[in-house]
């Protein structure tokens, strides 16, 4: 699970299983009760057409708890980060950095810091949208040392500038029909990199 949107998802379909929870996180559902196979099943068939699966292995576990720590480091702050991200890593989860990043990376595919800069680029993306902010509180914000980093870091990610990216969306959202699809083409570097 990588955004509310699927943690509203896995609620709803935990509620309509009858699975009372004790919460829905980023990569985590904690169940109350047993869980018999039949809703197991259940369960894994909707994730499944959602796009989402459910994991069994240590390994996969613990893929989903960096990226959650990725989340929780990139959310916005009032103070810039006290550790380095490897340190914050390794505090947060209890192993040394240089496996948690081989392991991401063996069972992702990318590395640990693509992702985070594609994370990190998405919640730029929503700052952009969503909330109307500009560049130069956008870097603010993410303690970025530029605007200069954050746009070449965004180019690189989407291809786009900034400016062209929001161009972009807002032509998308001016089309009928188009909002839909315009929030999609947010969310599609989000998917490829959880791949």
């Amino acid at each position: 699970m990588v955004s509310a949107r699927c943690r509203f998802f896995v609620k709803a379909q935990l509620e309509a299983l009858g699975l009372h929870h004790d919460g829905v996180e980023i990569g985590h559902a904690e169940i109350r009760d047993p869980v018999t196979p039949a809703q197991l099943e259940a369960l894994n068939n909707c994730l499944k057409e959602a796009g989402l699966e459910l994991t069994k292995d240590n390994g996969n576990l613990l893929v989903d708890r960096i990226k959650k720590a990725v989340f929780d480091s990139i959310q916005l702050s009032a103070e810039p980060p006290v550790l380095k991200f490897s340190e914050f890593l390794s505090s947060k989860l209890h192993y040394d950095y240089s496996y948690l990043s081989h392991l991401f990376a063996t069972r992702e595919g990318t590395t640990l810091e693509h992702f985070t800069i594609a994370a990190k680029i998405d919640m730029v993306k929503e700052l952009m949208l969503l909330e109307g902010l500009t560049l130069t509180d956008i870097a603010d914000r993410m303690f970025y040392s530029s605007v200069q980093h954050l746009s070449a870091q965004f180019k690189k990610v989407t291809g786009l500038t900034p400016t062209a990216f929001r161009k972009k969306m807002e032509a998308m959202q001016k089309a009928p029909n188009c909002r839909s699809r315009a929030i999609n083409s947010i969310t599609i570097s989000q998917n490829r990199v959880t791949k």
